[in-house]
């Protein structure tokens, strides 16, 4: 029987890249993202080169009750999802006191909550049939606070921190939970972010996204825990374990915005 894979934030970066991974092993898609133009450019590709189904849900994610609508849309669609990847996500630069407050509340609906909510209603499904795949998409953000984006960092650690506990509390069923952990990725975050002053992406290695993404697919499909695509952020995390905090908030406010 052919498997189905649910991913969020499709529009293109690490979302399209990862359809295709899919879409290339034979496994049927839900695409969803807030551009249906966008959504259907992408599955008419992918249907023309892989001849799979793809189905569009268009949704924000940063609306509370968005996660409930997708799953209840599949469900009165009777679509079982076997592989989950919450990919959607967005940064924020500022001080907390300057950002806009609308703005980074959507944040924490998309980067956190959705993933939340829907790694819930969704694995729930996935034990009951014993076997599935689910890949939250964190961040090396996630091991150091981040002055000056410290919504998009705090995220990213309750993800990975939340993907690790809930893959232990699934051990035994068939259901794993992988947190992908890239460092700067080239998929257009920094210009979404407005990070016009970060030094993120001069001072820290820029990763290729086909290869995020290729590391991240096959460490979820073995059921990794975490996946961290590179021995360069492998080595890093190790670095800052080691280092004192008050020297890992300095260097991560330099990082950030050069301050």
């Amino acid at each position: 029987m052919t498997k189905t894979a649910l991913i969020t934030g499709a529009t293109g970066g690490l979302g399209e890249i990862f359809a295709e991974l899919f879409a290339a092993d034979g496994v049927d898609l839900v695409l969803t993202g807030r551009n249906l133009p966008k959504l259907e450019e992408i599955s008419e590709r992918i249907r023309a080169r892989f001849g799979v189904k793809v189905e569009l849900i268009p949704q924000n994610l940063s609306a509370e009750d968005s996660p409930e609508a997708l799953y209840n849309k599949l469900s009165a669609r009777g679509i079982a999802i076997d592989f989950l990847v919450n990919n959607a996500g967005f940064g924020d630069f500022g001080r907390l006191i300057d950002i806009d407050w609308q703005r980074e509340r959507d944040l924490i609906g998309v980067n956190l909550i959705a993933p939340v909510r829907l790694t819930q209603l969704f694995a729930k499904d996935m034990v009951a049939r014993g076997y599935g795949r689910v890949l939250n998409v964190a961040s090396i953000a996630a091991w150091t606070p981040g002055p000056y984006m410290n919504g998009y960092f705090a995220s990213k650690a309750y993800v990975y921190s939340f993907s690790q506990s809930v893959h232990q509390e699934l051990k035994g069923t068939g259901v794993s939970v992988t947190a992908l952990c890239p460092g700067p990725t080239q998929t257009g975050f920094e210009k979404n972010a407005e990070m016009k002053n970060s030094n993120m992406f001069k001072a820290l290695k820029v990763m290729d996204a086909r290869f995020v993404a290729k590391v991240g697919y096959r460490d979820m499909m073995k059921g990794k825990p975490i996946s961290v695509p590179s021995w360069y952020y492998k080595t890093y995390k190790f670095i800052l374990r080691l280092a004192p905090e008050c020297l890992v908030r300095r260097i991560a406010a330099w990082v950030t915005a050069g301050k």
